[in-house]
């Protein structure tokens, strides 16, 4: 699929399914995200920030460079005052080697087909001691696993290509130094994070 193709497939997607402004598991991804980008000063690049809504909770004070596939979202996103690339974050990212202090990609990877191949161009355009901060889906969460008992898909969005676990988080950060797992957004939470979380916010360091 073309990259014409591909920006129209997600921006139906994200006017019917998401609309302008949604951010899943909000309040809890704001504030990790917010406070794991930190700042000021820090040039961000943002991978797949949609229209920037959330993207504004970390922007103020840091140079942010916001990519994405859906180019209605990103003229939007323009209106933060970053800087905007259209492109299939499937492909290499156009950035030079150690360029950036942090890495955001939130629930990004589920839509990519090599997610694998995504973190390690991350790992490249990080500068040393640089910071990886992203999330996905929690895929194995209970309401899935009884989906899929029910003879149901665990996923009922079109557009996920990938399934993670928190197992499948440490997997992709196993090149960066001190992980860090966040099972967040459900009132059962507290009880059984890997079992109620319905996302993962996810964070590490590129050594130095």
């Amino acid at each position: 699929m073309g990259l014409e193709q591909l920006s129209e497939r997600y921006a139906e997607h994200n006017r019917t399914e998401r609309g302008r402004g949604f951010i899943f598991a909000g309040p809890e991804r704001k504030a990790l995200f917010r406070r794991h980008v930190g700042g000021p000063g820090r040039r961000v690049l943002d991978l797949g920030c949609r229209d920037g809504a959330l993207t504004q909770e970390y922007v103020a004070g840091n140079e942010v460079v916001g990519v994405d596939v859906d180019r209605e979202a990103l003229a939007a996103a323009e209106g933060l005052g970053i800087e905007t690339h259209w492109a299939d974050l499937d492909g290499p990212l156009d950035f030079p080697d150690a360029s950036f202090d942090v890495v955001v990609a939130g629930e990004l990877l589920e839509h990519l087909r090599d997610p694998r191949r995504t973190v390690a161009e991350v790992y490249r355009v990080l500068r040393p001691g640089g910071t990886f901060v992203a999330s996905v889906p929690n895929a194995y969460r209970l309401k899935s696993r009884l989906r899929f008992l029910a003879g149901r898909a665990p996923e009922s969005d079109p557009t996920h290509l990938q399934m993670f676990s928190g197992a499948d988080v440490r997997a992709l950060l196993s090149r960066f130094e001190d992980p860090e797992l966040h099972f967040v957004a459900g009132r059962l939470v507290p009880l059984q994070p890997r079992l109620f979380a319905n996302d993962i916010v996810f964070v590490g360091r590129k050594p130095r």
